[in-house]
């Protein structure tokens, strides 16, 4: 993590210029444009609740600011109306085009159905058909178009050059800025008491939401008073930015957190976060998952996963900064609630792992009676989640299991286990942050040959048309595949396991393979579990 500043710079004394005068101006008024923000001619105040059940596991008041509850269960709404509402009259008859898969959509196109501007939104063909309906229900006309968002983006700028449309952004506008910058100005005079509120957490996308409440936070609030970003350890282009005090283009990013899959953050966000942003915060997938069911345990809403990031940042700062139990008072802002159905199994597997409830463990241990009931007394009396069992040779074994901890003590368990089990003539290793493991080899039942010149990849591949397709035409023929092990994951993305046969004299070949593929990968042919469970 990094830290920046807390201190709120001196406010400039700016000229009274109109909202569209703001846009080419090098410094905006951002205090001007949230207090006279055109949102409230189309949303009411979000509730912000307290969390009881967070607030007694952390020893911290925590809230929860629910922009999950808007009409389009994202706030996004926001900034999307404020813009579209500030457009001049002789602007609005040609109507607006935006680019976006998701939450922007069907903002940009209620706000066009109450102010009647006439919206085209571009989404990647690949784009689930409930998100396709909800923007058409909304009023906005779809057009679908490429495999990727790239793609569709290039049609949008297309589309509003020949038509002479003008172009909704996501984030990068101080107008959409400073509406997103209103959730900012509830939160204040909604607290009890906000001279007490030591920090607000949001979800860094292209940065729009943390700018917009960083301006009027560190204007109005109390000095005390920190704006932590959120973002994933796949998605992180805010923190490599600042890290390099320029923007970075991330070469991909994750999909699940899919909100916000953004590889290059928004020049003005960037700009204003480099001022005002306290610190940024990194969370993995499991942690999201478990931030989604923190929210559903108080509030019985299911968000969608960039909806829970500021949540698994908020309890992530907690527990890495030694705070639980420390009584200050953190805000969360729930940003979104538009999950897709089919991504929920893979929440709740993953949720448990998140909170550091659940171990995934690899031990080696003799192969003879009695064996498994030893291994077993070693974890009693925490309950066993799952245990798989492997052969491996007429001497050894090798077991795959998980087990529950308490979360706030999981450290120590696990090191009083592996000290126990090396005790007992067994050796064991910690899997719960090995991917490959977690996605596929718990699944999967092992093999007892050694495969020569056998290399292991993990793929996520795109859930289109064509994928797998694509992946198999261009292998070459003398590459054979050995294992190939495929898990849904939602609307987004397939998660695979394959095994692929490449002599060395063709790993140039291979990787320009791999490169002209484009499906986000990692080897894992030296991982510990492949070894294990896998390669016999």
């Amino acid at each position: 993590m990094i830290e920046y500043s807390s201190n709120a710079p001196t406010p400039l004394a700016y000229p009274r210029l109109s909202a569209h005068d703001l846009l080419t101006s090098n410094e905006p008024d951002y205090l001007k444009l949230i207090l006279t923000a055109k949102v409230y001619d189309i949303i009411k105040e979000t509730p912000l609740v307290y969390a009881p059940n967070l607030s007694a596991k952390l020893g911290n008041q925590i809230w929860l600011k629910r922009e999950d509850l808007q009409e389009v269960f994202s706030f996004k709404i926001r900034g999307a109306y404020n813009f579209m509402a500030n457009m001049r009259a002789e602007e609005r008859w040609k109507g607006v085009i935006s680019c976006s898969a998701g939450n922007h959509a069907q903002g940009v196109a209620l706000s066009g159905t109450k102010l009647n501007i006439p919206c085209t939104i571009v989404m990647p063909t690949g784009t689930p058909s409930i998100k396709v309906r909800n923007v058409e229900r909304l009023g906005a006309k779809v057009v679908l178009h490429g495999s990727d968002f790239d793609e569709a983006k290039a049609e949008c700028a297309r589309l509003a050059a020949v038509h002479n449309l003008i172009f909704v952004p996501p984030y990068d506008d101080p107008l959409v800025i400073a509406g997103q910058g209103t959730i900012g100005m509830e939160i204040l005079k909604q607290l009890p008491d906000a001279t007490h509120l030591d920090g607000i957490f949001a979800a860094v996308g292209g940065g729009g939401l943390a700018a917009g409440i960083s301006e009027y936070v560190k204007r109005i609030g109390s000095p005390n008073t920190k704006v932590y970003g959120a973002e994933t350890v796949d998605g992180d282009a805010m923190y490599q930015s600042l890290k390099k005090g320029e923007r970075v283009t991330l070469p991909e990013v994750g999909p699940f957190s899919d909100g916000t899959a953004v590889r290059i953050v928004g020049e003005e966000p960037f700009r204003v976060c480099q001022r005002l942003l306290d610190e940024i915060v990194i969370v993995n997938d499991d942690e999201l998952c478990a931030a989604i069911k923190d929210i559903f345990e108080e509030t019985r809403s299911i968000t969608e996963p960039a909806g829970a990031l500021a949540l698994a940042g908020l309890k992530r700062h907690v527990i890495s900064n030694g705070l639980v139990g420390a009584q200050k008072t953190f805000v969360a802002v729930v940003s979104g609630a538009n999950m897709n159905f089919d991504r929920l199994r893979f929440v709740a597997e993953r949720a448990e792992l998140g909170e550091g409830r659940e171990v995934l463990l690899s031990v080696e241990l003799p192969e003879r009676p009695g064996s498994f009931f030893a291994l077993h007394s070693l974890i009693h009396p925490r309950a066993v989640t799952e245990f798989v069992y492997r052969y491996s040779s007429s001497d050894r074994a090798h077991a795959f299991l998980s087990f529950r901890v308490e979360s706030l003590s999981r450290e120590k368990e696990v090191a009083e286990v592996l000290s126990a089990v090396k005790e007992a003539g067994m050796s064991a290793f910690d899997m719960s942050d090995d991917e490959m493991a977690k996605t596929h080899v718990k699944y999967m039942a092992g093999r007892s040959v050694v495969v020569p010149h056998e290399r292991l990849f993990r793929f996520e591949f795109p859930e289109r048309l064509g994928a797998l397709r694509t992946f198999l035409s261009g292998l070459h023929q003398g590459w054979n595949i050995t294992l190939f092990h495929y898990r849904y994951h939602g609307a987004d993305l397939g998660k695979v396991l394959a095994g692929i046969q490449v002599p060395p004299e063709d790993s140039n070949y291979f990787q320009q393979f791999l490169d002209k593929l484009g499906y986000h990968h990692v080897e894992e042919t030296d991982n510990e579990v492949y070894r294990r469970y896998l390669r016999g």
